[in-house]
């Protein structure tokens, strides 16, 4: 986005994104470089793969998870307009539920691996994307009043999304809807704040990852 997540993004080495899954033992972490590094290659694979421009429609249907976050900021920095529905383009996960004239899938399994077969009718996201440019050179930025979400009866423009209050600190969250996945990682990016996004825990697990990760655990 102009003047924000381009530059709000910024190179640094420390976490951005902490994701745990209890049930399978699963830990991945991504620093804000390696995020923005993730984000380039999203933005120039939708442009170039894709044929995307800003105000394409992306119908991001990924639960919580770390590769969640990572589409939301591809799709914001090239100016698509991330939806639930009328999208000319869909990422799902390994359901593989779409009828979009684009259909891209991630597997979710650990560490962003690809499906064990390619999916029919389907561009596997784990194959396709690490391929994609280091960077993202915008030549139809997105403006302040362009949507940046278009859940339902929920509208949000860059510039009320980059209104969000900003957190320095490290939260611990459970899963949550897309649009809360949007508030909360624009918020701890605006403050030099980090997110810990933890899967299937109980509470005893909750609290314990918070002591471990040094992270706060966010109110419900």
């Amino acid at each position: 986005m102009p003047d924000s997540l381009a530059t709000l993004l910024s190179p640094s080495p420390l976490p951005l994104i902490t994701y745990y899954d209890v049930r399978t033992g699963e830990r991945v972490e991504l620093s804000a470089a390696t995020t923005a590094n993730w984000v380039a290659k999203v933005a120039n694979f939708l442009v170039e793969d894709c044929d995307g421009e800003r105000g394409t429609r992306l119908r991001i249907g990924l639960p919580s998870h770390w590769l969640r976050f990572v589409w939301l900021l591809g799709a914001w920095r090239m100016g698509a307009i991330v939806t639930d529905h009328n999208a000319e383009i869909a990422l799902v996960g390994p359901e593989l539920e779409a009828s979009e004239e684009i259909r891209l899938a991630a597997s979710l399994r650990p560490l962003g691996a690809r499906f064990a077969q390619e999916p029919s009718g389907f561009i596997d996201t784990a194959i396709a994307v690490p391929a994609s440019g280091d960077v993202f050179i915008d030549v139809d930025p997105p403006e302040g009043d362009d949507l940046a979400l278009d859940l339902g009866s929920r509208t949000v423009t860059h510039a009320e999304l980059l209104s969000t209050e900003p957190s320095s600190e490290r939260l611990l969250r459970q899963p949550a809807d897309l649009a809360e996945d949007a508030v909360a990682i624009v918020s701890a990016i605006a403050g030099g704040g980090s997110l810990v996004i933890v899967k299937g825990a109980g509470t005893s697990d909750l609290a314990k990852i918070a002591s471990q990760e040094r992270a706060q655990l966010s109110q419900p």
